[in-house]
């Protein structure tokens, strides 16, 4: 008898991990900007064998009239919102929309996928992730920086080495803050770089530099690390500025001020991030990955809201 409920327990065991492994997650992609539509493409072209088979795309929302984008159907907010053939929203529009998207999705009892910053500030962030929580829900942002040829290798090249001083600067184009947010919040690839590089970091001032009749901002940042060392992230934006991020990296050992060289990515950015995002709906990502990640996220946004105050402290301004 023992013996054969044990059979019976391993067996239904069994069916339930193949249920599990075979199960199609209905998606939908809002927003079809230039990532929106590459969503859009790689959840019509999946990698073979790839968790990405189990998603399902069944349309896909903008403001804008398009009908169709290749087989993709164009649905309303409202009934990807009402449908419960569709179980997960990719979030691919502008910053600003980003809280109150992900709010009107998990409310539905959908899984989530969204672009970076997942909110612009801190307090909504947390109370966004609280709500996926309580309602089972997957709330997956995606950091395609982290997952850049050129990334893992600065990572491969700094790892066991002792820092002593550091510095990230970024230059770009102008952004319009009313959309993409402050830029500690826009900007927080580089503060996701800097935390997954080298830990937790404490500020020890920010200051931002405007020139508004030129369209010119530069927001720079001190950090101390754990150890006491210093690091500084600096970003700068302004007309015809060239999309570059320059690196100072000093350790006991030397100091690196290039990049790696890094291979071609065999496979595209949103395709890796779409991977992952499918291994977190089917149970394959274990709880300490996820545990950690949801810090470093979180972390990354209280410090972006401590700098943004700290930056509009008046006497901090010169314009």
């Amino acid at each position: 008898m023992a013996g054969g409920l044990l059979l019976c327990t391993a067996k239904e065991s069994f069916l339930l991990k193949q249920v599990k492994i075979n199960k199609m997650f209905g998606t939908v992609v809002v927003g079809v900007g230039i990532a929106g539509l590459a969503r859009i493409r790689d959840l019509m072209n999946p990698m073979p064998s790839s968790p990405s088979e189990h998603l399902k795309l069944l349309g896909f929302v903008s403001r804008r009239s398009f009908g169709n984008i290749d087989e993709a159907e164009q649905i309303s907010l409202e009934d990807a919102l009402r449908s419960k053939e569709i179980h997960a929203a990719f979030i691919s529009t502008e910053n600003r929309s980003h809280e109150e998207t992900i709010r009107m999705f998990l409310e539905a009892g959908k899984h989530v996928l969204v672009e970076y910053p997942m909110a612009l500030s801190a307090e909504a962030a947390h109370e966004l992730w609280e709500t996926a929580e309580q309602k089972g829900k997957v709330l997956h942002v995606e950091h395609i920086e982290l997952l850049t040829e050129e990334y893992k290798q600065l990572k491969k090249e700094v790892a066991g080495k002792d820092l002593v001083k550091g510095t990230l600067h970024f230059t770009g184009s102008v952004l319009d803050e009313t959309k993409a947010g402050f830029p500690a919040f826009s900007g927080i690839a580089r503060l996701t770089w800097l935390i997954d590089l080298f830990g937790d970091l404490t500020i020890t001032s920010a200051s931002r530099e405007e020139q508004k009749d030129k369209n010119y901002s530069r927001m720079t940042v001190h950090f101390q690390t754990a150890n006491k060392k210093p690091l500084t992230w600096i970003e700068e934006r302004g007309p015809g500025m060239r999309r570059e991020k320059k690196i100072n990296f000093c350790f006991t050992s030397g100091c690196l001020e290039n990049f790696p060289q890094a291979p071609r990515p065999a496979v595209g950015l949103f395709m890796q991030d779409q991977n992952l995002f499918a291994k977190k709906l089917l149970g394959q990502v274990s709880k300490e990955e996820l545990a950690a990640e949801k810090w470093r996220i979180l972390r990354c946004l209280d410090l972006a809201g401590m700098i943004q105050q700290q930056c509009e402290q008046p006497e901090k301004i010169c314009s």
